[in-house]
């Protein structure tokens, strides 16, 4: 789950890293009583979307009096914002930020990630911030700076030290560079966090270290115990078909390609998809219904995938080893007497008592193509496609 930038900063702050000051806005007006509250004579308002590259896409602004302030937020609110994240739908900013102005003398770059291959926390540095990571290994990779975490002992104030040496950040401000550092660490890891990035970390005018724009994403399967994290989700910056699968228990990705699947497991999912391509078609989606797939699920599977208008044919692919394939016969047939399935269906079944299952299937009125293997489902599926023609 991603957060917004000023949430982010809200977090961090609470384990003492230091941000500007800055309140949010949803209004032209609310934006201009923002910053005279934060005072001073510049302020920056920043649209708030869960996406990098706002700046190069206009998403953030320096003003320099209220009325500009203003300006802006009317500008920016209810903007659709395209950036080299979003992709090219971009997402609707519905929320500001306004921030006091920062004296910046240096831009730096942090990052917090998992590393899987060494089963660590990987921290990244450079002392070219305001770059993507990418730009920078690709521009500049002599100045990138790894450094492994290992989770049982977790970061040591010699290694946060040893980061802000190699940053070549001040003498006089090494201290609060590693106090960063830190505390970024111990949000990461105390929050669930999958990902903090600080991108620029600054030194100001004044020598103190400020993390000027910030992301933070967590790990889905922790928000159970973090209610607090959870509740920052704003469902209005995702794929609403991924929200409603993720609201019902589905494990839905939405993808390019016109051929809808609904699958039981991830593994198997992703090897359908591969057979899909393999006979010359394209996947539509990542849908996993689960191990115990019930009538209930399949009903949610069908009217998510149906409701795609790219979606032309249907494949689903079923093994049953914690399940039933008599059971997931019998949730298909219930599902489609509950919803009217328009595109071509093709079904494959394997495992626990598959011969009842198919039984199920062939006494039923559900129109359906029956395949054995997962390479004639995807084949039998493109096949499908193929008769409907160009889609136009």
């Amino acid at each position: 789950m991603d957060i917004h930038e000023y949430q982010a900063k809200e977090i961090l702050s609470k384990f003492g890293v230091s941000t500007p000051r800055g309140g949010i806005a949803y209004s032209p007006q609310n934006a201009k009583d923002r910053a005279a509250e934060l005072g001073g004579e510049m302020w920056v308002v920043k649209a708030q979307i869960h996406a990098g590259a706002r700046g190069k896409a206009g998403g953030i602004i320096v003003c320099k009096s209220l009325q500009e302030v203003s300006d802006a937020a009317n500008k920016l609110l209810g903007k659709t914002l395209v950036t080299s994240q979003t992709g090219p739908a971009g997402k609707t900013v519905q929320r500001i930020y306004v921030e006091e102005a920062t004296d910046i003398k240096k831009e730096f770059y942090l990052g917090l990630v998992f590393d899987r291959s060494s089963e660590s926390i990987m921290v990244v540095a450079s002392s070219e911030g305001g770059m993507s990571v990418e730009e920078i290994a690709k521009e500049k990779p002599e100045t990138l700076i790894r450094a492994k975490v290992e989770a049982a002992v977790g970061m040591q104030s010699f290694q946060a030290r040893e980061i802000a040496f190699g940053l070549g950040i001040e003498a006089k401000a090494i201290s609060r560079c590693a106090e960063a550092i830190l505390g970024c660490y111990k949000a990461f890891s105390n929050s669930d966090a999958t990902m903090v990035e600080i991108n620029p970390l600054v030194l100001t005018g004044d020598d103190h270290v400020l993390a000027l724009d910030c992301k933070m994403s967590f790990d889905d399967n922790a928000l159970y115990r973090i209610p607090e994290i959870a509740e920052l989700r704003d469902k209005s910056q995702e794929d609403p078909k991924e929200t409603y699968a993720a609201d019902r228990g589905l494990n839905y990705i939405a993808l390019d390609g016109d051929i809808g699947n609904i699958i039981n497991g991830a593994g198997l999912a992703m090897a359908s998809m591969d057979m899909i391509q393999l006979a010359g078609g394209q996947p539509a989606n990542f849908l996993d219904v689960g191990g115990g797939a019930t009538p209930e699920k399949f009903v949610k599977a069908f009217k998510l995938i149906s409701s795609d208008p790219k979606v032309r044919v249907i494949l689903i692919n079923i093994f049953a080893g914690i399940n039933r394939c008599d059971w997931v016969a019998q949730g298909i047939v219930d599902a489609l007497n509950q919803i009217k399935i328009e595109q071509p269906l093709v079904i494959r079944l394997a495992g626990t008592n598959v011969n009842e299952g198919m039984k199920i299937l062939k006494d039923s009125k559900v129109k359906y193509i029956e395949a054995s293997t997962l390479e004639e489902a995807a084949n039998k599926a493109v096949q499908e496609l193929k008769k409907l023609g160009k889609k136009e």
